[in-house]
């Protein structure tokens, strides 16, 4: 059964307190003093409401450089499994990994992400599957500010006038675009990673003025 939202943040659990505390600190208005975190989730299929998140995984970015040291990567114990989704990602029922329950991965989550900006490829999918999950905790949304790498990507494409504004340009288009390494792609932590460094190329590509701040990036 799902929990009732509570009103008071004060009635919230330790956790989304703490989580929740780190907002009030201002975002730095540029690039290089921003920490992002590039993140994927892997799930059981592509309904927000009946699928659950098989993985969550991330890499953070300080500096405009990808810090492997600082990464994320969580296996969720599952009761819902989709056979057809197998194939995409490879991770099979009862699989002896190392798992956390949905509420204890999520939980790790908003500890290793806390205010940072969030990234990934088609991002209201990934951030979507997450508050789900918060909301069968009985907590609000995530806070975090998002940026997607397909409206980024896009807005090469104006610079470069080879712009389709109805395409949504998948992850594999773009890292053949970049010729970027694809053999760890559809695992949660391979497909962040992948993504972190389309990201980068991508912030190259829009900063040709050299005058690109973390307010610009978000009118993208």
């Amino acid at each position: 059964m799902l929990k009732i939202f509570k009103n008071k943040s004060e009635d919230l659990p330790k956790f989304w307190q703490d989580y929740e505390a780190k907002f009030q600190e201002k975002l730095p208005t540029e690039i290089t003093e921003t920490r992002f975190v590039v993140f994927d989730t892997e799930t059981t299929g592509f309904d927000l409401k009946k699928d659950r998140m098989l993985s969550i995984g991330a890499v953070a970015i300080n500096k405009k450089s990808i810090d492997v040291a600082d990464g994320f990567e969580e296996y969720i114990s599952q009761e819902t499994f989709n056979p057809k989704t197998v194939k995409i990602h490879g991770i099979i029922q009862n699989e002896r990994i190392d798992t956390l329950s949905e509420e204890e991965a999520v939980k790790a989550f908003l500890k290793y992400i806390g205010n940072s900006v969030l990234v990934a490829h088609h991002a209201g999918f990934d951030i979507g599957m997450i508050n789900q999950a918060l909301f069968r905790m009985g907590l609000p949304k995530l806070k975090n500010k998002v940026l997607d790498t397909v409206n980024l990507y896009r807005g090469t494409r104006i610079i470069s006038n080879l712009i389709n504004r109805e395409k949504s340009y998948s992850l594999d288009e773009i890292a053949e675009t970049y010729n970027i390494d694809i053999k760890d792609r559809h695992t949660a932590a391979g497909d962040a990673f992948i993504t972190a460094i389309a990201f980068l190329t991508i912030l190259g590509k829009l900063n040709t003025d050299r005058k690109l701040n973390l307010k610009k990036l978000f009118r993208f």
